[in-house]
């Protein structure tokens, strides 16, 4: 590398951390004069950093779902009320951004969030044979925001925008449940719950930081919990089906014979079951 295209490079790096990061004068705090124990600068850089936090784990979480979903060509382990719940959670900001006319800038990742969830929800019902529905499903809840969000009273969007988290604390407790029956996750994406844990311990933190009630607290904090119980649930679950794949890559015969002697055994306890 020339001297020239390090010089380059460094500049970008420069743009990205003044314009993501932190102003020209923390900047100077922390490059030119080393000081990196200036309080004021690291509120506002950690501020910025959880922003962006947020933005990933909240924003993009839902694309490595589609992208998963799309590849496999299957929503086995998927909740479809756990789903429909997920797009309950986002409509409500979304419909309180509409009923209060505010900014397209003010609620495009919303809108964004809101499209993904809905394709989710789609697709979850085409790949079990119900196409017409989720593509109703789609269009009826566009024509629903948009009436809602230009009809609808204050006070309607404000209860729903404050029952959001509700609905999310619900969706991720029913795709626990779906996961801790079946002993799998199936198609869920180890990418999105990923993103989903770290922007759920961010909203904690921007939570605490606007002093919000204790009950606002204790609602991001439990959905922080049900995040991190999902998280678990996929690096477990997604351990266990790898290790059995595996297995069955290498031995196939002796995999099937496991399986032909559990499912003889089943039977037996079953017919055992009716004798008695």
């Amino acid at each position: 590398m020339t001297t020239s295209e390090g010089l380059e490079a460094t500049s970008a790096v420069k743009e990205f951390i003044l314009l993501y990061l932190m102003p020209e004068k923390c900047f100077e705090y922390f490059f030119t004069n080393l000081n990196f124990l200036h309080v004021p600068c690291l509120t506002i850089v950690l501020s910025k950093t959880v922003g962006l936090w947020i933005v990933l784990g909240t924003v993009l979480a839902q694309l490595p779902q589609l992208l998963r979903l799309t590849r496999r060509g299957s929503a086995d382990g998927l909740s479809l009320g756990s789903a429909l719940l997920h797009l309950y959670s986002i409509s409500g900001p979304l419909v309180y951004c509409l009923a209060r006319d505010f900014p397209l800038s003010a609620w495009s990742d919303k809108l964004f969030i809101a499209v993904q969830a809905a394709s989710v929800c789609c697709l979850l019902l085409h790949y079990r044979g119900r196409t017409i529905q989720g593509m109703l499903l789609v269009l009826v809840y566009a024509a629903v925001v948009v009436l809602l969000g230009s009809y609808g009273t204050t006070l309607l969007a404000t209860t729903l925008q404050s029952s959001s988290i509700l609905a999310l604390i619900a969706s991720k407790a029913v795709q626990a449940g779906t996961n801790f029956s079946s002993g799998q996750t199936g198609e869920l994406s180890r990418v999105s719950v990923l993103l989903v844990w770290a922007g759920s311990l961010a909203l904690i933190f921007v939570s605490v930081q606007e002093k919000g009630t204790i009950l606002a607290h204790l609602a991001h904090i439990l959905s922080a919990c049900l995040s991190t119980v999902l998280l678990a649930q996929v690096l477990r679950y997604g351990r266990r089906i790898s290790t059995r794949s595996k297995a069955k890559r290498e031995h196939p015969a002796s995999v099937e014979d496991q399986d032909s002697v559990v499912g003889n055994i089943q039977m037996l306890g079953s017919a055992s079951d009716v004798v008695l």
